[in-house]
């Protein structure tokens, strides 16, 4: 069988490396960072493809994946329920889909402090050279290793993330640290908060190490606000020592004067229930949102997948599943074709599209965050349809409007976004 090697330790790479692997190919991973990745995300909404992608890399899928919720509210300012839905969905977590897949994978095709800095490739290898010195050949290169993908840069330097115009406030909350009054009326549900020209969204999910007992779980929350690039971004992204971040703040650096006045914004925008799991919520983080579309995943033997190919905004939710189903793509095309060029192409035919429209629904749903709070004679039936609206769109599975060419309103390509 092929020799393949896959850059990037996360979740997209854990998915391609264990499908090609069970295919039976000799499969090595390469990881930049080193020790264990848990942390780095925190909730995920699964779709049904989500399940068939892990189940294509060889993990059980049962009760232990996530959360199951039922239904979906919107809050007012006061806390009251403005609005409902019944969706069942299971939330999980990003730390909890790392574990299942990492553990799948053998350790010693695992390689850490692998940071690559240069590949080549000619008409039957590809050449991998890492900063630490070590070299690597394969016949094929996937490369899944991030919005800031170096294999990308090195490949098409002129795909870039594009900042989108806003930021998102993360987190996970304790359930054992909640109210009776948000434990009754938020935590069981996925829950919507819409304050004039943002929105707020959370969910029940595992707790520490991936407990999902009662008490023992926790809300992860989204809070999505707007940023201007050139002044409050830098402010936001700059730690308490003056240190600029200007790709993204680690978690722990987050200034904390910052989430001192975040917490005290909340107090004002939010409705009570969603002030309280921030406030009680012992290391909130900031993300930068940003839009990636490439126009080209394959060159030759090397492939670019996951967030290293596009990244569409996190109201689609589905970042995790659109890299699942790319690396089902990639080993059903290898497994009919033979780890070739032709193959990674046949990938591409399959993908590239479905990619651009995974983007572009994304940016519409973000569009529509930003137009929240416009001024309307009916305020209140206006804030009702809007709730309605966002609960039904937001991180739903969105494969039958992406097998019709349907992700997104007949026009809005022709829309721009507004920063």
């Amino acid at each position: 069988m092929a020799k393949i090697i896959v850059v990037g330790g996360s979740l997209g790479g854990l998915f391609a490396a264990n499908m090609l692997l069970k295919q039976g190919h000799d499969v090595i991973l390469l990881e930049k960072a080193t020790g264990l990745l848990n942390g780095r995300g925190a909730g995920i909404v699964t779709h049904s493809a989500l399940a068939d992608a892990l189940c294509e890399a060889g993990i059980q899928v049962d009760d232990s994946l996530g959360v199951l919720v039922k239904k979906r509210v919107t809050l007012g300012h006061d806390g009251q329920c403005l609005a409902d839905m019944d969706l069942p969905q299971i939330l999980t977590s990003w730390s909890r889909l790392y574990q299942l897949l990492k553990t799948n994978f053998p350790e010693d095709r695992y390689l850490q402090g692998k940071n690559v800095h240069f590949v080549n490739q000619d008409s039957d290898q590809v050449y991998v050279s890492c900063a630490d010195g070590s070299k690597f050949t394969a016949d094929l290169l996937i490369a899944s290793d991030g919005i800031r993908s170096t294999i990308r840069a090195q490949l098409a330097p002129e795909i870039k993330p594009k900042y989108a115009g806003y930021i998102a406030w993360r987190g996970v909350c304790d359930e054992n640290r909640l109210s009776k009054l948000t434990l009754d009326t938020l935590f069981d549900y996925f829950g919507f908060c819409l304050p004039k020209g943002e929105q707020m969204l959370g969910y029940p999910v595992a707790g520490q190490n991936n407990d999902l007992r009662p008490g023992m779980r926790g809300y992860n929350f989204v809070w999505y606000r707007g940023a201007t690039e050139s002044d409050e971004l830098i402010k936001l992204l700059t730690d308490d020592e003056g240190v600029f971040y200007p790709t993204g703040i680690p978690p722990l650096k987050v200034s904390k004067k910052n989430i001192e006045d975040i917490r005290q914004i909340a107090k004002t925008h939010l409705a009570p229930q969603f002030s309280e799991i921030l406030e009680k919520t012992s290391a909130p983080f900031l993300q930068p949102i940003y839009d990636l579309r490439s126009e080209q995943v394959v060159f030759g033997r090397i492939a670019l997948m996951g967030d290293a190919a596009f990244v569409g905004r996190p109201h689609v939710g589905m970042g995790v599943t659109k890299a699942g189903d790319e690396a089902i793509a990639i080993a059903k095309q290898i497994k009919n074709l033979g780890a070739t060029p032709v193959a990674l192409q046949a990938y591409s035919n399959e993908r590239l599209k479905i990619g651009q429209d995974v983007v572009a629904r994304a940016q519409y749903l973000g569009l529509y965050m930003q137009s929240q709070g416009q001024k309307n004679s009916l305020e209140h039936d206006h804030v009702k349809r809007n709730a309605n609206t966002v609960m039904a769109e937001t991180a739903v599975d969105i494969s039958g409007l992406l097998a019709t060419g349907k992700a997104v309103p007949d026009g809005f390509a022709n829309t721009s976004v507004k920063n």
